[in-house]
């Protein structure tokens, strides 16, 4: 193995925190114990602690909360039991700032300690959804909906108006930068543009207004193994309410068919895409791409660097939908990082 001491980072500076930690605690506890140590680092507000830890061929040990040691970010270290311990390899498990928009990856970077998923750079373009789209708008194997950017403080006079002429009806107003839903809402009429944008302001500095393309919504997830892209199969996400919002997500008003029952050329073409996308962006560790598949072709929605991965998430549905054991394909994912 090229590390010994991983360090999962989890916990984050967003709406999403919460989740992050789920995330985190379930990444930590499939991380193979006869391979490495794994130390679990909650940060959030600029507080970094090491929450819990678990030595090789050890019980987890967990800290009480007010007697958690602190991190030392001058070199990633901590000191426990007057022993320091530096990390040589970070998994990052937090959805949001700073984790998934470059800021993370460029302190580690920074230090020289390897870590999970897409570089600093990398991370800071696909965080914003009208970044990405840019990035893509004009290949040929993937459709962009049409949208409308905006920043907080630039005038919004008319422009509801104008968004429903470019745009059409229903609509999405969401942040730019955001995650698991926060901020987002489906417009029906006019008069709810304005709200839908103070909505989206209040998770984010950049909103955009996007079309709502009509049809199944899809996910595929890519990964390196060592030799070559690999990508897992297909979910169909089923929605019991307006959209896939945070509580058909996290509260279980949706339904997850895995693998997705689509005709084997769509489910191929998926594929291909999710790795075109993957090395396009230059990503790097696990990423899933989200799309729409509707009449005129398949759309593009957003990229997620750092995927969900509780025991429900989509990603562990399609390790194991793969055949694939989650430890083994963590350690993938570490040793090619």
């Amino acid at each position: 193995m090229k590390y010994n001491t991983i360090a999962v980072i989890y916990g984050s500076d967003s709406s999403e925190w919460q989740v992050s930690v789920r995330s985190g605690e379930f990444t930590a506890s499939r991380i193979d114990g006869l391979l490495y140590d794994v130390y679990e680092i909650f940060a959030r507000e600029g507080k970094w602690s090491v929450a819990a830890y678990r030595k090789r061929n050890s019980m987890r040990f967990v800290f009480p909360q007010d007697a958690r040691p602190q991190i030392d970010k001058t070199d990633f270290s901590v000191m426990i039991d007057d022993q320091k311990v530096k990390f040589d390899f970070a998994y990052i498990m937090q959805h949001g700032t700073p984790g998934e928009n470059g800021l993370m990856q460029g302190y580690l970077e920074m230090l020289g300690i390897p870590h999970s998923g897409c570089n600093a750079f990398v991370a800071a373009i696909t965080f914003d959804k009208y970044s990405t789209k840019s990035y893509l708008r004009d290949v040929d194997y993937v459709k962009c909906a049409d949208d409308i950017f905006i920043r907080k403080g630039e005038s919004t006079e008319g422009l509801a108006a104008k968004a429903v002429e470019k745009l059409g009806l229903p609509m999405f107003v969401k942040p730019t930068d955001g995650g698991s839903s926060f901020g987002v809402t489906k417009v029906k009429s006019v008069e709810d543009f304005d709200k839908a944008v103070e909505h989206a302001f209040s998770e984010g500095n950049m909103i955009i207004a996007e079309g709502a393309i009509v049809g199944r919504e899809l996910t595929c997830a890519v990964y390196h193994n060592g030799k070559e892209l690999v990508a897992l199969p297909v979910i169909e996400i089923i929605s019991e309410n307006e959209f896939f919002d945070y509580e058909a997500k996290y509260n279980g008003h949706s339904r997850e068919v895995c693998p997705a029952e689509i005709p084997e050329a769509l489910r191929d073409k998926i594929q291909e895409v999710s790795k075109k996308i993957y090395a396009h962006l230059g990503c790097a560790g696990i990423v899933r791409v989200d799309y729409i598949n509707a009449e005129d072709g398949l759309y593009f929605l957003e990229v997620n660097t750092i995927p969900g991965m509780t025991a429900a998430s989509l990603v562990p549905q399609m390790v194991r939908a793969a055949g694939l054991d989650m430890t083994n394909f963590l350690t993938a994912i570490i040793e090619n990082s």
